[in-house]
């Protein structure tokens, strides 16, 4: 019996081993196109195959023709109720934390955003959304690349409205995180993924997290729990953090945090507890 658990652990070990060739051959190939002349007629399509099979967001009129991706990124709807939530962003500073490839973006300079402050760490996804903004005309967006923690903790800059889309469950201090855009940003908006035990305990979720793990961060108590991202680093179009691991929060804490930090008025939408990748929800945070 032993010998045969044996075999089937070898089978397995192989399999991952020929799957992460795979993943790997097909990053070589990605990467050698960016040393390719395009011999083609000018065209945006050109562009966006530099990234052939990296595109997540599936491109809006008169350009959703264009072969992107499947995702209606730029038609968010959780972004836009967070707009009409807030009475417009016209003529409004916005801060944007992790833009992957400017779909959110394109919404608020679409909703009449003064300015927009991106910031991307992962290159592919940066370069892609230099693609967005010369495709769309994203005139009033400036994406810069690094990683956004740095700003947040050396910039003097302040905006009116934050936007941390799909990067809170990714950080290895969340909560630093969202107290920094309190001081930053008197409107936030946020969608992320979050703790709830009884859901993340299940089959497909319950091996990518560790204990619990106590913490204080200028006088707020919290409990995160550590993410595992496994092999998915491997991958090429991989877009979590950049590390191995991340520190996820239960939905009280993001939610108190908030509160701590200096926001009095939190609105909550499109709560999943059954979410694929795990339970989340949106929310508007408002100083008054």
């Amino acid at each position: 019996m032993k010998r045969y658990i044996k075999g089937i652990r070898r089978r397995v070990k192989h399999f991952q081993n020929r799957i992460t060739d795979v993943y790997q051959a097909l990053f070589a190939n990605q990467k050698s196109s960016l040393n390719r002349y395009c011999d083609a007629f000018p065209h945006p399509q050109n562009a966006l195959n530099i990234f052939p099979d990296d595109w997540r967001s599936c491109f809006p009129p008169p350009f959703h023709e264009l072969q992107a991706g499947e995702t209606p990124l730029f038609d968010d709807l959780g972004v836009k109720w967070c707009i009409n939530l807030l009475g417009g962003v016209e003529n409004k500073k916005v801060l944007e934390l992790g833009p992957l490839e400017g779909g959110h973006t394109y919404i608020l300079q679409n909703a009449g955003a003064q300015s927009i402050v991106s910031i991307e760490a992962h290159p592919r996804a940066y370069l892609r959304c230099l693609i967005v903004k010369e495709v769309l005309k994203l005139n009033r967006a400036e994406f810069l690349f690094g990683d956004f923690m740095q700003y947040l903790r050396q910039s003097s800059g302040q905006f009116d409205l934050g936007l941390a889309v799909g990067v809170l469950y990714h950080m290895q201090q969340p909560v630093e995180l969202l107290a920094k855009m309190a001081d930053k940003c008197p409107q936030l908006y946020v969608w992320t993924h979050y703790y709830e035990e009884e859901h993340c305990k299940k089959f497909l979720l319950r091996k990518r997290f560790g204990a619990a793990t106590s913490a204080t961060y200028e006088g707020f108590n919290y409990s995160t729990y550590l993410y595992r991202y496994g092999s998915a680093r491997k991958w090429s179009t991989f877009i979590g953090g950049p590390a191995n691991t991340s520190q996820w929060l239960t939905r009280e804490d993001i939610l108190n945090c908030c509160y701590h930090f200096g926001y009095n008025r939190i609105d909550i939408n499109f709560d999943q507890l059954n979410h694929p990748h795990g339970p989340c929800f949106s929310f508007v945070a408002r100083k008054f």
